[in-house]
């Protein structure tokens, strides 16, 4: 997939530099999957939750959360389509809660 938006990950662990492990991690996984649908991202990340086209990760322990909306791969697509993910969201847990995450 191709991480867009990953500089809201690099000012984010800059401001809270504990979440820049798991925040790398995420990236190289993210950069080296190819998701097809929603079932193959939950089938990955089981504590990933879904509103409407959006997908909320836990990060760190679940102490950050994370919110991506994908365009998935195509593969049947001439050439073959990479997906997308496109970072709208990283936050603290206490930040997220005030989100309306339906209305991103």
């Amino acid at each position: 997939m191709w991480l867009l938006t990953a500089s809201l990950l690099i000012q984010f662990w800059k401001r809270h530099p504990d979440a820049k492990g798991p925040l790398l991690a995420f990236i190289k996984e993210i950069e080296a999957a190819r998701y097809e649908s929603p079932a193959e991202v939950k089938a990955k990340h089981r504590s990933a939750d879904f509103v409407k086209d959006k997908v909320i990760f836990n990060v760190g322990g679940n102490k950050y959360r994370l919110i991506v909306r994908f365009k998935y791969a195509r593969p049947s697509a001439v050439p073959p389509l990479n997906g997308i993910a496109f970072v709208l969201f990283v936050g603290t847990h206490e930040e997220y809660d005030k989100l309306d995450v339906a209305a991103l």
